[in-house]
């Protein structure tokens, strides 16, 4: 019989894979040793890929600029990172390698692009979408850059008072994109968007508040639905109605070029995760290269901002199995030395699975288990994988130690648990490590943090 772990793996999915494979008997990511890494920085560790970085941006740019070629469309493509996804400074310098430009979502956003301005990472032509609910803090930033002279800083208006609380505080001419509140899908706890202005109100809102002001030019039109780029009716119908109105608004708005489609790409979630890229970009370009042709406007420049696609699958994250309990005849619990609430908050609040994987023992004999965190919480635990309805793991062992690794964990997780700061029960941020590559294509690896320290979290307490 076979009863491996490697066994397992390659019965259940086309393995090894563009990521990953296996040398006796470890677990290689991106031909990354994981069980050497866990033995020059122990575990529990985190890490970032950044080469993975600049992969996805470039695969993306190409996919459009194919999709842009093969139906002879007229506008351009403008690749946007969402910074909300990781505010991290080793990511937004790997990003900027590429010719990207930026998306903000609050106050200090802009702060970051002023730092990346001064170092010369972020150029003074390139595009600052300035999204979400805007206040006080984040108008007068957003305003200190248009007055500063970046041209393509682009406040998207989320709201009917966001546009006269730019008009207080600046002088200069400006250009402002609009976000459309998007419906949601049917089965969601409410039928529109919090954020943007409705469907129905975009082109009276331009003619009342922008089509007579010199001060003001509208460029863009933004579009975003919670569920991402997929291929389902909703997108497409939601993706038409958008159209719709980019139409609408171009016959009456000359200066309207500009169409952003928001984010939302997928990242793999698992060994068996299946999504056609190239497809979904091709079919949006002939989408809106069909629409406009049909109504005799001119195409839009095409933007996206894509946030986990981008970074998401460049992070990682290793714990060590310190003890398993059997709590009755059929469960048992792989405790691991963290916690799945703070380190992969995503796993806990949203129910969201990773890939997982042993980085060791693939020899040895599979046995099914729960996954539990060091918190007292009982909500601190991981139980299944996106295909099957359990975790299969190498039998454990005492004496011989098992590492288990969560691969695709690079947005969101540590700002939404807290990086540095507090932490549920006060369980430590882990240590993280960045792996790049040299100008010889070897793999080098760089502590960005040491895992906190106690006298860390006493003093945020005030002991």
């Amino acid at each position: 019989m076979n009863t491996k772990y490697k066994d397992l793996i390659e019965q259940t999915f086309d393995f090894p894979q563009e990521e990953f494979h296996t040398e006796n008997n470890n677990l290689f990511f991106h031909d990354i040793d994981l069980m050497q890494l866990v033995k020059q920085y122990g575990a529990p560790l985190k890490f970032t890929y950044l080469p993975k970085i600049s992969e996805n941006i470039n695969k993306a740019k190409n996919w459009f600029h194919n999709a842009i070629e093969k139906h002879n469309y007229k506008g351009n493509y403008n690749y946007s990172y969402c910074t909300k996804s990781s505010h991290f400074k080793y990511v937004l310098d790997e990003a900027l390698k590429n010719d990207i430009h930026i998306e903000t979502s609050s106050a200090f956003d802009i702060d970051i692009v002023k730092s990346l301005k001064k170092e010369g990472k972020l150029s003074d032509d390139a595009f600052v979408l300035c999204n979400g609910f805007k206040r006080d803090q984040y108008i007068a930033n957003i305003v200190s850059l248009i007055d500063g002279g970046h041209t393509n800083c682009i406040p998207i208006i989320d709201n009917y008072e966001e546009l006269d609380l730019i008009l207080e505080e600046t002088k200069s001419k400006f250009k402002v994109g609009i976000r459309i509140a998007s419906e949601e899908e049917p089965k969601f706890e409410f039928y529109t968007s919090r954020l943007g202005i409705g469907y129905k109100n975009i082109v009276s809102f331009y003619e009342r508040e922008i089509a007579n002001n010199p001060q003001v030019e509208l460029k863009m039109l933004h579009f975003f639905i919670n569920t991402g780029i997929r291929d389902n009716a909703y997108y497409w119908n939601e993706l038409m109605k958008c159209l719709s109105v980019y139409i609408k608004l171009k016959k009456v708005c000359p200066t309207l070029d500009s169409l952003n489609i928001g984010g939302g790409f997928p990242i793999k979630n698992s060994l068996a995760f299946d999504f056609d890229y190239e497809y979904m970009v091709d079919e949006i370009i002939n989408q809106i290269n069909e629409a406009c042709k049909q109504a005799d406007v001119d195409v839009p420049n095409i933007f996206t901002e894509f946030g986990s696609f981008t970074v998401g699958e460049a992070g990682g994250a290793i714990y060590e199995v310190l003890y398993q309990k059997r709590q009755n005849d059929r469960e048992k619990w792989n405790m691991i030395n963290s916690s799945f609430i703070t380190t992969l908050p995503d796993s806990w609040a949203i129910n969201k699975r990773f890939i997982m994987l042993p980085v060791n023992k693939w020899n040895h004999r599979y046995e099914r288990v729960l996954l539990g965190g060091l918190t007292c919480d009982s909500d601190d635990y991981y139980n299944s994988e996106q295909h099957v309805n359990a975790i299969y793991l190498p039998v454990y062992e005492k004496e011989f130690p098992l590492y288990v690794g969560f691969f695709n964990t690079g947005a969101y997780q540590e700002t939404i648990g807290g990086f540095g700061g507090l932490q549920h029960c006060l369980i430590p941020t882990p240590k993280h490590v960045l792996i790049d590559k040299n100008e010889n294509g070897d793999l080098t690896t760089k502590l960005f943090k040491e895992q906190q320290k106690s006298e860390e979290l006493l003093s945020i307490l005030g002991y």
